[in-house]
């Protein structure tokens, strides 16, 4: 038996295994992949509290585990195939075996969301791509184009810029939501076109990505690129609870302050769940609060 199982191995999951643990009750985290989650693809974070430095994204993921494994958490590597939270107890799923808590907290964060355009799913991993830290060094000197507006968009052209020979970064509107401190930078690479008030309406290619359908405030043009890297937002990985939690419109997982879910013992922190920015920082702190709640509650059932 599990006091608290954490379903996620990013750094939500992470900030909650902390605070578990330090309670004194038993914590088993659950990671299909590899602990970091999207976190761990970040180029560089410059943003969070302490770090001036700006560490990578797999750098400060591996701070953080090893801190965690300072304490009694089990890590097991394994996908969750369903889970079932309607009992007391709740029960966890993996392809072989079966799992027992008291509590659970969901931290499963979010995925890149997709374009949904013609040629997308046909050039996955043949020049299309929504991690630019993953694929950015297989084309280098060449033409790459990151789509989007927000802070990872715009991380990613800055992480692309000395690798690229041309970096276009393509945005439907001529304003940003990502930081101005970023957006500052960017317009300082010399290699860097913008691209603006334009969207995405087909790729093609014959064996990879050749060029790209683009609508622009003039019409619509053809740019030939090799790359592709898709950074237009997340969709939560909820596929688990969709059906079973109080989830909002775009499927993230509705909270209260405490991140106490629709369903009692049941607590979710991080990019999943209902909130308006979805950051490292804000993720750990999500992961403490849930790890705080989720251990009183265990303690409550005694």
């Amino acid at each position: 038996m599990i006091d608290v199982a954490i379903i996620g191995g990013g750094p939500a999951a992470l900030g909650a295994a902390l605070y578990v643990a330090r309670s004194g009750k038993s914590c088993t985290v659950f990671e299909k992949q590899f602990v970091g989650g999207q976190a761990s693809t970040t180029y560089e974070i410059d943003n969070y509290l302490g770090f001036p430095d700006a560490p990578s994204g797999s750098v400060l993921s591996e701070m953080m585990l090893n801190h965690v494994l300072k304490f009694d958490v089990k890590f097991r590597y394994n996908e969750v195939k369903a889970l079932d939270l309607s009992g007391d107890i709740k029960k966890i799923f993996t392809a072989k075996k079966e799992f027992e808590a008291k509590s659970v907290i969901l931290a499963m964060g979010a995925a890149p969301a997709r374009l949904d355009v013609p040629g997308e799913a046909e050039f996955s991993g043949k020049g299309v791509s929504y991690c630019a830290t993953c694929d950015g060094m297989f084309f280098k000197d060449k033409t790459a184009c990151v789509v989007g507006g927000g802070n990872t968009a715009i991380e990613d052209a800055l992480y692309l810029s000395p690798i690229a020979k041309k970096v276009y970064l393509i945005h439907r509107r001529d304003e940003f939501r990502a930081s101005p401190l970023l957006v500052d930078r960017l317009k300082e690479c010399e290699n860097v076109d913008f691209l603006l008030k334009s969207r995405i309406t087909e790729i093609k290619g014959a064996e990879k990505l050749e060029k790209l359908i683009i609508e622009g405030s003039e019409g619509a043009f053809t740019l030939s690129t090799d790359a592709l890297f898709v950074a237009v937002g997340t969709k939560p990985s909820a596929d688990l609870v969709k059906d079973i939690i109080s989830c909002d419109e775009k499927g993230f997982i509705i909270t209260d302050e405490d991140m106490k879910t629709s369903i009692p013992g049941v607590f979710a922190a991080g990019d999943i769940r209902h909130k308006n920015l979805r950051q490292v920082i804000t993720a750990v702190s999500d992961g403490a609060i849930a790890g705080e709640e989720a251990a009183k509650y265990v303690n409550s059932l005694r």
